[in-house]
């Protein structure tokens, strides 16, 4: 069974690994995550050296078909984020 890594996982981590509280650990993990959901509300990409880049993409409307019953429908335009791996993180997972 694969085991998905949580968000209270990264933070045990670094309250084991660094030695802070937990809740000084949340409060860290907390402000990375909220800086890269700003920057990308600004649509601004998110590069964090040796690890990847998170880049926001707009999608133009475009016309769906469901799959079950064949009929056609607009899915309208929207922004999504894609994430895109460094070098570094690409040789440590292949």
């Amino acid at each position: 069974m694969i085991k998905n890594t949580t968000r209270n996982d990264i933070i045990l981590s670094i309250n084991n690994n660094v030695g802070i509280s937990m809740s000084l650990s949340s409060k860290i993990v907390e402000d990375i995550f909220e800086t890269i959901m700003i920057e990308l509300e600004n649509g601004n990409d998110v590069k964090i050296s040796s690890f990847g880049t998170f880049n926001l993409k707009h999608k133009k409307t475009r016309i769906g078909r469901n799959p079950k019953t064949g009929i056609e429908s607009a899915i309208s335009a929207r922004n999504v984020v894609t994430f895109n791996g460094s070098n570094n993180l690409k040789k440590k997972i292949r």
